[in-house]
């Protein structure tokens, strides 16, 4: 790795043990000495690990390591005197323990620091990433469920209180809020859980979010502690759900503790302006850039290096020691947690060649992982370009097993909502689907009805329950990993504030112990609410339950007379999907589905738990899904 800054000379002890550490002289004033990462383990495949110190003065101090076998390779420095980055090589056969630093100023004085290293909790192998076979239950934390009011407001923070009548002030939801209502998910069948970021957003407003990080090994205490996210993490998996941590690799929070000591001068783009107090540039939002062979280079700066908003500083990964700690801190969080994925939020706006090697980086580690990337953008070639294994004209590789299925899900909502015409209506989301081959891997793109960015799918729907299992229906049999947002199944809407964020990741009900509404309970809910909740656990559990719609053959048929129907297929079972917008009975010919194997099968309705011989035609009542296991039909 290239040094940025100078390079000073590095102590190589030998057999020097520190059996204890003095502090004989601070020049600090008790500042207490920043070690990040907090702590490493032996036996990783990469056996070396960067430390970031940060400290008055500690640039001019000498180094020490009390270990034989740990090897301070270099120390680098950088503009700020306040700053070291010790490289360390970890042999493969060491043991765990702690690893004393010490630091000697020129005049005598001694500043010590013991680095746990920690042996690894389980095999790398055997950390599994969510996929098809997953269904995803996306949460707002601060708006779920509040389960330890005692942390509701830390007075030493820069937005103090709750208040649930604001829609953009905190609310209290926490860890112990999830934690207490994991049951909930494993009752709902849901086999993954995806949090927004739960690391500490020190920021004077809108500080609920989560993705404006001040610390990226802080924990917000408004949530919880280190020892809640462990415990979080710890009681899923026992549960049998995985979970996945929303990361943010572009951008930090304008109050990150690096931004008044900034290390070097390229260390965020734009620094200069930004010190001088100067209007910082914006990012021109032009994701293509990325991709598009005749794009300007202005633009591809301004893309890549401006910041996302004016509260949210743009990481220079193009400085080598930032991507060092970029990487670190998500590998970091897997080991600490034994995460089951990562959500990477504005996949296109890093530098792309940084965000391949920090893949790169993370699967090596743990070749079972997953990580999904968010590109925010309804042309399928350009969500295609980041799954790994595409075939770019460029040669890049993206090393990234998902993306998000934004394409899918617009032509979802607009097939719903429009009237059936020659090219409009279910065509959208049969032509939509048909572009399935440009992915590498369709099935592990991630597809969802909405989520925490835009408007609830009920608002999105207008309100119609009919609407709103088509679309849950579809996202949960298509050749896809299945999101759902949370409040969903019991019909949140937004509809009195369309667009508004604060209102699209609003309070779910039951969440905090004055409501008299709970989604947990039943109880209060409307008989809509309870016939949506019920409807989607019972998908649900049929999915999870249910092989062929994990990994089998898809095969759809295009929409004629208001009807889409899309089969998944395995040598002994095959599930059929009736979509239907006929408002009046309809009487469907079965005899055009022959080629799926379905003929003289045995069929059962999951949802009334009817069976029937297939015949020639099948009567369908009402608008709506219809979703059948067929059993021992003909293989056509």
């Amino acid at each position: 790795m290239g040094n940025p800054g100078n390079t000073i000379r590095a102590f190589r002890p030998g057999s020097l043990v520190l059996i204890f550490f003095i502090l004989l002289l601070s020049r600090s004033q008790g500042q207490e000495m920043r070690v990040e990462p907090p702590n490493w383990w032996v036996g990783m495949k990469d056996p070396t690990v960067q430390l970031l110190v940060h400290y008055p003065g500690i640039q001019s101090y000498g180094v020490q390591v009390s270990d034989d076998y740990v090897q301070l390779v270099e120390v680098h420095t950088g503009t700020s005197p306040n700053y070291l980055f010790l490289d360390l090589l970890l042999p493969a056969d060491m043991p765990p323990g702690e690893l004393g630093l010490k630091f000697s100023a020129a005049d005598g004085s001694v500043l010590t620091h013991n680095f746990p290293l920690l042996a690894r909790e389980r095999n790398p192998d055997s950390l599994v990433g969510f996929d098809s076979s997953d269904v995803i239950y996306l949460i707002t934390p601060d708006r779920f469920a509040n389960g330890d009011p005692s942390n509701d407001s830390i007075e030493d923070l820069k937005q103090t209180g709750i208040d649930r009548s604001d829609d953009y002030a905190r609310h209290g939801g926490d860890i112990a809020g999830m934690i207490e209502n994991l049951d909930y998910l494993v009752e709902m069948g849901f086999t993954t859980l995806w949090s927004s970021p739960l690391l500490i957003n020190d920021m004077p407003e809108q500080s609920y979010h989560g993705y404006a990080i001040t610390d990226y090994y802080r924990v917000d205490p408004r949530f919880g502690t280190l020892a809640a996210y462990k415990e979080l993490a710890s009681q899923a998996r026992e549960k049998g759900i995985k979970l996945i941590m929303d990361q943010v690799a572009n951008h930090c929070g304008r109050e990150h503790w690096w931004m008044s000591d900034l290390p070097f001068p390229d260390w965020v783009n734009d620094q200069r302006q930004f010190e001088n107090g100067l209007p910082v540039e914006q990012t021109n939002h032009r994701r293509t850039t990325n991709q598009d062979i005749y794009a300007a280079s202005i633009d591809k700066d301004k893309m890549n290096r401006g910041w996302f908003v004016s509260a949210m500083p743009d990481l220079n990964q193009q400085n080598p020691i930032m991507a060092r700690y970029i990487i670190q801190n998500s590998i970091w969080w897997i080991e600490t947690l034994q995460l089951g994925g990562i959500r990477q939020d504005t996949y296109p706006y890093p530098d792309k060649e940084f965000m391949a090697q920090w893949a790169k980086a993370i699967m090596h580690e743990y070749p079972n992982f997953n990580i999904v990337g968010e590109e925010w953008s309804y042309n399928p070639l350009l969500v295609a370009y980041w799954q790994d294994g595409s075939k770019n004209s460029d040669g890049y590789r993206s090393y990234l097993k998902s993306t998000m299925d934004f394409p899918l899900q617009s032509a979802l909502i607009q097939a719903i909502r429009e009237e059936e015409e020659w090219n409009s209506g279910w065509i959208k989301l049969y032509e939509a689907l048909a572009n399935d081959f440009v992915y590498a891997d369709p099935s592990s793109i991630l597809l969802f009805t909405d989520n925490h960015d835009m408007d609830r799918v009920f608002t999105q729907l207008d309100g119609d329950i009919t609407k709103m299992k088509m679309a849950l229906a579809f996202t949960l049999i298509a050749p896809r990993i299945p999101q759902v947002y949370y409040g969903t199944e019991v019909l949140i809407s937004n509809s009195d504030k369309p667009g508004s964020h604060g209102r699209i990741r609003t309070d779910f009900p039951g969440g905090w112990k004055t409501d008299t509404r709970s989604a947990f309970t039943g109880a209060g809910l409307t008989g809509e609410q309870k016939e949506m909740q019920d409807w989607l656990k019972a998908v649900l559990h049929f999915r999870k339950d249910n092989a062929v719609i994990h990994s089998g053959e898809t095969l759809h048929f295009s929409p004629e007379e208001g009807v889409y129907v899309i089969f998944r297929i395995s040598r002994t079972e095959k599930i059929m999907l009736i979509l239907n917008k006929n408002q009046e009975s309809y009487s469907l010919d079965l005899n055009r589905f022959r080629e799926s194997g379905i003929t003289g099968g045995q069929a059962t309705d999951i949802i009334t738990g009817k069976s029937f011989k297939v015949s020639e035609t099948l009567e369908l009542a009402s608008p709506g899904p219809t979703l059948l296991s067929i059993k021992s039909g003909s293989d056509e």
